[in-house]
């Protein structure tokens, strides 16, 4: 963590409109060729334009009250004598997983040869609202603020690429915004790179039916408003949902044409496939003679051959509506997909389409696989998952959440250490967790399962902070940073002072608040989660653990024990452990539940070990696995799901050095996602996100048994 102050510029924004939701503002400079830098921080999210091309977005994300600030060189851009330079800002001010509700602001300031040519609350940068976002409309997400809707005016194209723009308004008064704690970006800039379509799959006719009242995601109606902000529907200028419901794609019988570009679409659809399931901002080349309506949907997989924008839980539907012209637009936000499908309103011809990429720089290393294709598919895969999901924190998906969540963290990181040899990004993110003063919401000791976040409706997940005490310890062997450590010592020792008053007689935890969660499967049942969750409990130990050995609390190391003793004798009920046991008027009773991923945190903990729980463990490794379900083995214990319960298992067979066995269920579980999106996946079926960091863990294992080489360069390098 190092801070920063800038020379002059302050951060301003439109005269009291900082906590506008969904307010998107564009700040112009004409800045002189040369050795230029810019410096920046802004809430909530910015692009940058030089004469009308895109270099590059962000900021880096950090802890509430504190905000990243990027040095961007320019020399290379400004290829005019007069360059005109935009930097676009939307202050979003509602509470997400992705971005921080916090008042907007821009704070930045051209640099040549050390002196600050132009900056924010002083000379050269003007600040405007060219009204082309439309402000009221339906949130993307639960996890994520506001879908994408333009109309865009061919009075505003000047704009970006004329040095002598004749300004049809006068720029907006400015606010100097106080109290802004700045930091220098500590990991990398991303990268921005082009990514063209791959294949025309299906073009045809839309029947644009009467837009009627449709059904919306059950997130809008159950929180809206009360603990989640946004746009009422009574107060949305555009219904994205309804138009989207709205449309009857009908297929052509004709052949497709030779080549994906140019696509004349009148009241049609094309639909897309990208080379991957990729992630960034969706660029599209539309011209039109007449005014028309531009539909952009997208999704990471095809459900029966067809697109669902709202898959996912989100609203993967944007809309444009376009002057006469040639129109580049390309999405604020970045996106995931691997399909995109344009639909226009009128007549326009489609005249490129594809992804500006949003992920990590490349990196140096690759794990050696030989020439086996199908590993290194499956390599392929995790490795992009690792890229799309490593931008500035760990994230669990680049698409509908964009958080940073603990335990997804934990394997994440792993991945970092192999393919760059540094624990750059896990600094940052762990860094996140400490620089907040408190989390709002939450109580006392608490710490948020996903970060920088707002969660305004209280929840939280215990075991995930217990995970982020086991991420501390691997953190401190991989990169020796005991200051880190030292300086976490009261988030540490305030999560075991508030876990300890769950303790019940037998110093097992019962009853926890928030959401009790081991995993998306039969674990997570209510029935079988409390009162006294086993799986939880065996965490809570090696959390202990962890504790004594960062901070030498013998005591814990103790009361860890214990529990061990505790969990094996009331869990243990023949081969297999039970998940948990139930609050009676006559004391605790075991309902016999049982569950794979239950077996797993076993192990996993050393509440199990191979020497005392021998048969458990040959059963595990020959009966359990990618085809049990195939076979109907054992079906009185319910299966596990990819995470973190079939991750868990690789991990066991990792550790005891049961290499073959490792890669056979590499093989069985992620082949398939490998072929279907080229990145890995949340669940075991494409039903949510189809690209996950924790996934990437996948590379973890692959290095630690054919081992790592530096990376060559590619042949575009």
């Amino acid at each position: 963590m190092e801070c920063y102050k800038f020379k002059r510029a302050q951060a301003v924004w439109a005269r009291g409109r900082e906590e506008e939701m969904n307010c998107e503002l564009a700040f112009r400079a004409v800045i002189p060729a040369g050795a230029v830098e810019l410096h920046l921080a802004a809430s909530s999210i910015y692009r940058l334009w030089i004469n009308g091309r895109f270099v590059c977005a962000g900021p880096a994300r950090a802890a509430h009250g504190f905000y990243n600030v990027d040095e961007i060189p320019l020399s290379g851009k400004l290829t005019q004598p007069e360059n005109v330079a935009v930097i676009e800002v939307v202050g979003y001010n509602v509470n997400s997983f992705d971005t921080l509700d916090q008042p907007a602001f821009l704070a930045a300031e051209y640099l040549q040869g050390g002196q600050v040519i132009a900056c924010t609350a002083g000379e050269g940068l003007n600040i405007h609202e060219l009204k082309q976002r439309v402000q009221r409309v339906q949130r993307y997400s639960f996890q994520r603020a506001f879908a994408e809707c333009y109309r865009l005016r061919a009075e505003n194209r000047s704009f970006y690429t004329e040095s002598a723009w004749e300004n049809p308004q006068q720029p907006l008064n400015l606010a100097v915004q106080p109290g802004k704690r700045f930091l220098r970006r500590s990991v990398r800039m991303p990268e921005f790179k082009r990514l063209s379509a791959k294949a025309l799959v299906e073009t045809g006719r839309v029947d644009f039916q009467p837009i009627m009242p449709k059904p919306v995601l059950s997130w809008e109606t159950k929180s809206l408003g009360n603990t989640l902000k946004g746009y009422l529907s009574q107060e949305l200028e555009e219904r994205l949902s309804d138009e989207g419901q709205s449309m009857a794609f009908l297929p052509s019988q004709t052949a497709l044409p030779g080549q994906p570009f140019p696509l004349p679409l009148e009241n049609g659809y094309g639909l897309y496939e990208l080379p991957f399931n990729a992630t960034g901002f969706i660029r599209l080349q539309v011209s039109c003679q007449h005014p028309c309506t531009v539909y952009l949907m997208f999704d990471e997989v095809l459900l029966d051959g067809k697109l669902n924008f709202l898959r996912m839980n989100a609203y993967n539907l944007f809309k444009y509506t376009l002057d006469p012209g040639c129109h580049d637009i390309l999405t604020f936000a970045p996106y995931t997909m691997k399909y995109i499908q344009i639909a226009v309103k009128g007549e326009a011809v489609l005249e490129e389409l594809g992804l500006v990429e949003y992920k990590h720089p490349p990196v140096p290393r690759r794990v050696k696989l030989s020439g086996d294709m199908e590993l290194e598919k499956i390599c392929r895969a995790a490795r992009e998952s690792y890229l799309s999901n490593a931008v500035d924190v760990f994230m669990d998906c680049p698409s509908r959440e964009r958080a940073g969540w603990l335990c997804d963290s934990f394997f994440t990181s792993r991945v970092e250490h192999v393919l760059t040899g540094e624990c750059l990004e896990e600094r940052a993110f762990l860094d996140n967790f400490l620089l907040a003063e408190k989390f709002d919401y939450l109580p006392e000791g608490m710490l948020p399962m996903c970060y920088p976040s707002d969660h305004n409706d209280g929840l939280f997940i215990p075991n995930w902070a217990m995970w982020f005490v086991l991420e501390l310890e691997e953190y401190l062997e991989r990169s020796g940073d005991r200051e880190l450590i030292d300086r976490a010592r009261p988030r540490v020792m305030g999560l075991v002072d508030y876990l300890a008053p769950f303790e019940n007689e037998h110093g097992l935890l019962e009853k926890l608040d928030g959401w009790v969660f081991l995993e998306w499967s039969r674990a997570n049942d209510p029935d079988v989660v409390q009162d006294v969750n086993f799986p939880t409990n065996m965490l809570y130990m090696r959390m202990l653990e962890a504790v004594a050995a960062l901070y030498g609390e013998e005591g814990l190391r103790e009361k860890a024990a214990w529990m061990r003793k505790v969990i094996r004798e009331r869990s243990l009920q023949g081969t297999f452990y039970t998940d948990n046991e139930r609050r009676t008027e006559s004391g605790l009773e075991n309902p016999g539940n049982c569950t794979e991923v239950c077996q797993y945190y076993a192990f996993f903990t050393g509440t199990a070990t191979r020497e005392e729980d021998g048969a458990l463990w040959e059963t595990l490794l020959r009966d359990f696995g990618p085809r049990r379900r195939e076979l109907g083995l054992y079906p009185e214990v319910a299966h596990a799901n990819a995470f973190i319960g079939n991750y868990l298992r690789i991990e066991l067979m990792y550790r005891e050095g049961l290499y073959q066995d490792v890669v056979d269920n590499i093989r069985g579980y992620f082949a398939k996602m490998a072929d279907l999106t080229g990145t890995l996946w949340e669940n075991d079926t494409p039903y949510a996100s189809c690209n996950h960091g924790f996934a990437s863990h996948v590379i973890y294992w692959l290095a630690g048994i054919y081992g790592v080489e530096e990376e060559k360069p590619s042949a575009a390098t």
